[in-house]
């Protein structure tokens, strides 16, 4: 089985720089020996963002403050209720069982969310919407409950602007994407004790018999079709984004102080960089959208094998889970796996 990949938009264009050090150190993903520093956050991420404009040249095409991009209304708000957006259940709480979306649509979808073996409170977020075939995953970030605000406010910014309008397209998707930046600023500024949140943000739409890929930040979107694993997302971070660039070994780049730094986030810049991908998934291709308490902890071979293996959505999403929590769960943890019909 094959799949057709679209890079919607891959502004990269290279050009000689010269390392830096940073000016200081944050982990996104905290352990239980290192806990994050808050404070170090918005100073990590300026050095970062600065790296990565020296690192590119040329204007990116996924800013979203250009002029190029449509200025539609969000139209009024509405609420976002339990059938469609589906967060934070831990794996082992009987009371909230996984959502299996049917329905006319392309895909058959689930997701399960844990708080991992760390952490007390969960800050990943995700909705999955079968009336218009929307899936989306958020990891947030920020001291005390500001990363459970930032990533819920991202996504649910996101179901509403889908839901509000009939268009199912790319540039439907990047303005959700710029709203959810959008409101995300605005109530870290109404509310000092959200100051400096952020979140990362992936998204999956049906459109025709395309699925639109939009991500921010380093939750990612694979592919599994039969043939093996594919990362179809690129993450924003520094060790991908400038480390790799400056020609720093990976085995280097798996200790390196700067590992866990992103260099974008929904929330924390007007300018917005976001990267769109779109796919034509065949019958049976399975689509996983997960943050980095996931991919960051599992290997990709781990990750395909369950893909490969027997077991409907369900089975496939809980031991995800598990993976990532044996393997120690340091972080939050979210699956939503898709399959085309």
């Amino acid at each position: 089985m094959k799949i057709r990949l679209r890079w919607l938009n891959k502004q990269r264009q290279e050009e000689e720089i010269s390392p830096e050090p940073a000016a200081a150190h944050a982990d996104h993903v905290e352990s239980a020996v290192s806990p994050a520093r808050d404070g170090d956050f918005p100073t990590v991420f300026a050095a970062a963002m600065d790296s990565v404009d020296r690192a590119w040249s040329g204007d990116p095409l996924a800013d979203l403050a250009s002029s190029t991009m449509p200025e539609w209304s969000a139209g009024p708000d509405i609420g976002v209720d339990s059938a469609t957006s589906i967060s934070g259940s831990p794996l082992e709480d009987t009371a909230n069982e996984p959502a299996i979306i049917g329905g006319p649509n392309m895909m058959e979808a689930i997701g399960l969310s844990d708080p991992g073996c760390v952490r007390q409170n969960n800050e990943d977020y995700f909705a999955l919407v079968r009336e218009r075939g929307l899936y989306v995953v958020a990891d947030g970030m920020g001291g005390a409950q500001a990363g459970e605000q930032a990533s819920r406010i991202a996504v649910e910014t996101v179901v509403e602007t889908i839901l509000n309008n009939p268009q199912a397209d790319a540039e439907r998707l990047a303005f959700a994407f710029q709203e959810a930046n959008r409101k995300v600023m605005e109530a870290a500024a109404d509310d000092l004790a959200l100051e400096g949140m952020g979140t990362t943000l992936v998204a999956a739409l049906e459109s025709g018999t395309e699925l639109l890929i939009a991500s921010v930040g380093d939750s990612r979107a694979y592919v599994y079709d039969g043939g093996g694993l594919i990362v179809i997302t690129e993450d924003q971070t520094w060790v991908q984004e400038v480390g790799r660039r400056l020609g720093i070994d990976e085995e280097s780049l798996r200790t390196h102080p700067m590992r866990h730094v992103l260099t974008m986030a929904i929330g924390v810049s007007s300018q917005l960089r976001m990267h769109s991908y779109a796919l034509q998934p065949g019958p049976g291709t399975q689509v996983l959208l997960c943050s980095d308490g996931l991919h960051g902890v599992v290997t990709p071979e781990a990750i395909g094998m369950i893909l490969a293996g027997e077991g409907g959505l369900e089975d496939k999403c809980r031991l995800l889970i598990e993976a990532a929590r044996e393997a120690g769960g340091p972080d939050n943890i979210t699956a939503v796996l898709l399959q085309a019909r």
